[in-house]
């Protein structure tokens, strides 16, 4: 065999392993598993839901607890999973039925599993109850499916479509202060399905104004505080699925938010 064919068959054979070993990571993708230190957040059960998830009351909060939105059956798999479905958010008012972890963090590492059911189903991811990761089907801008909100393009092809389990998994670092000033920009890393679309992307502000979350109203967004939040799921009137919502703390002390 030359030389040059033994090469390309060595790095054929090195991409093809590199592939089916994060194939095979079940801490990645739609069914991962809680990595070791993980703690369940919503596994589809009201009683989960009650227990780690309150209402965001915000600006414009309109809704009461208990949490209104629904358990319904899986309509894929067997169980039951949580309905974004709060009569507060008709019309897209988002922040009028948005819940949040009971829990605040501030390093760590997330696995969320979402569900859209019809064309243009909203909803979003909030890290730190501050920083979207958007769930919008058919938006592929920067406002789009599994953008960073306003800070990177939508990896849109990796959407799973309409009706299909689809799974976000995050590696986050909050922004760092001294003597109360901003030193280091929040970053993110991310996994869309098991492919990796964000790397230690920098979050300029929070988006979207009071109404969106912590601190959106504070200097326009730009004025951060150093204190750790939720995390936060919004409702905006679609109907948007969630399951298997795993979290684990970090401690991380470099700016880095590789996995």
């Amino acid at each position: 065999m030359k030389a040059t064919s033994f090469r390309l068959l060595l790095a054929a054979a090195t991409a093809a392993f590199a592939c089916s070993a994060l194939a095979a990571d079940k801490h990645l993708g739609v069914g991962a598993k809680p990595v070791r230190g993980g703690k369940v957040l919503l596994d589809g059960t009201r009683q989960m839901l009650d227990e780690h998830w309150t209402y965001w009351q915000g600006p414009r909060f309109a809704s009461s607890l208990p949490i209104k939105w629904k358990i319904v059956d899986d309509p894929v798999d067997q169980g039951t999973v949580v309905q974004t479905d709060d009569p507060a958010a008709a019309g897209g008012k988002y922040g009028a039925a948005d819940i949040v972890t009971k829990e605040a963090y501030r390093d760590f590492r997330l696995h969320v599993e979402f569900l859209v059911m019809g064309p243009r189903g909203n909803s979003g991811v909030y890290l730190q109850n501050r920083y979207e990761i958007q769930i919008c089907e058919g938006d592929k801008t920067k406002h789009g499916m599994g953008a960073v909100i306003n800070e990177t393009d939508s990896p849109y092809d990796k959407f799973a479509g309409i009706g299909k389990w689809n799974a976000y998994d995050i590696v986050f670092r909050a922004a760092r202060f001294k003597d109360g000033k901003l030193t280091e920009q929040p970053l993110v890393s991310m996994y869309f399905n098991g492919e990796k679309v964000h790397s230690n992307v920098p979050i300029s502000q929070v988006w979207g104004g009071p109404n969106s979350g912590v601190d959106g109203g504070n200097d326009g967004g730009k004025g951060i505080t150093d204190t750790p939040q939720g995390l936060k799921l919004q409702c905006e009137g679609h109907d948007v699925r969630y399951r298997n919502i795993w979290i684990k703390k970090l401690n991380l002390k470099k700016p880095d938010t590789s996995f």
